[in-house]
């Protein structure tokens, strides 16, 4: 193992998160599932205890460590989006709940928070211009999903 790698705490659906994750973004694929040992406390003998997988080429590892430990929003994944259908593609596949999400924030079926960015959007909060960073910003906090026309209008204006 080299460098850092993300580990995710799952109760017990690691694999299956790393399976959803992988099937969903390029550049992504299991890389290798380690099976707890016989006398494994935390799980039934033989049960995935941990899975190494690659998301973007980097590395993940999701850890069935079972239910201890709980994600929260102060940790999330950031995606940077190039198009709006790259926006709405991951929107629809990480969403579980669309009407509870917020300025381009969702949480997945598996408690992990993702931050859906369009790439236009850091260079817009940082222009010189202040007044167009703002109405940006003002922008993005009304909406739930970010919709790159309108930040780009709202740049404009």
């Amino acid at each position: 193992m080299d460098g850092i790698t993300t580990c995710l705490w799952f109760d017990r659906n690691g694999e299956e998160a790393a399976t959803f994750y992988v099937d969903l973004f390029p550049d992504s694929c299991i890389d290798r599932v380690t099976r707890g040992p016989t006398d494994w406390p935390a799980g039934s003998a033989g049960d995935v205890l941990i899975v190494d997988f690659t998301l973007f080429g980097r590395p993940f590892q999701a850890l069935n460590g079972g239910d201890f430990a709980h994600f929260n929003e102060a940790v999330s994944l950031s995606i940077a989006c190039e198009t709006q259908d790259e926006v709405d593609r991951y929107w629809s596949a990480l969403s579980a709940d669309p009407e509870a999400e917020q300025c381009g924030w969702v949480k997945d079926r598996f408690g992990l928070s993702w931050q859906i960015v369009p790439t236009v959007l850091p260079t817009l909060i940082a222009d010189p211009d202040r007044e167009k960073a703002a109405r940006v910003m003002h922008a993005i906090m009304a909406m739930k999903k970010l919709d790159i026309a309108a930040i780009e209008r709202a740049a404009a204006d």
